[in-house]
């Protein structure tokens, strides 16, 4: 599994914001991507240093249209808390 198919996106909302203040940047990952890939991952690619990943499965949220009813796709997110000596990733600084 390559580097980039592990992370695949940055989830931006509020409570994501609050973290960059404390170097903790949430991703969506890969569903079978473990905490050692998604470390080296970030690693690689951002040239940082993590200290910590926390990771959670998120359920689907249940969709009705009309008498049709089902739900959306689930997602892993990947909660990545930096060392206190390592550099910010600069794409998260632009946005804060």
């Amino acid at each position: 599994m390559n580097k980039y198919d592990i992370i695949i996106a940055p989830i931006l909302t509020e409570k994501s914001y609050d973290g960059i203040a404390d170097k903790k940047y949430t991703f969506k990952v890969a569903q079978d991507a473990t905490k050692t890939q998604i470390k080296v991952a970030v690693e690689d690619i951002f040239g940082v240093k993590v200290a910590r990943v926390n990771t959670v499965n998120v359920d689907g949220k249940k969709k009705r249209m009309g008498k049709y009813e089902g739900t959306t796709t689930g997602y892993k997110k990947a909660v990545v808390t930096l060392t206190q000596d390592s550099k910010t990733i600069e794409f998260f600084e632009s946005l804060a």
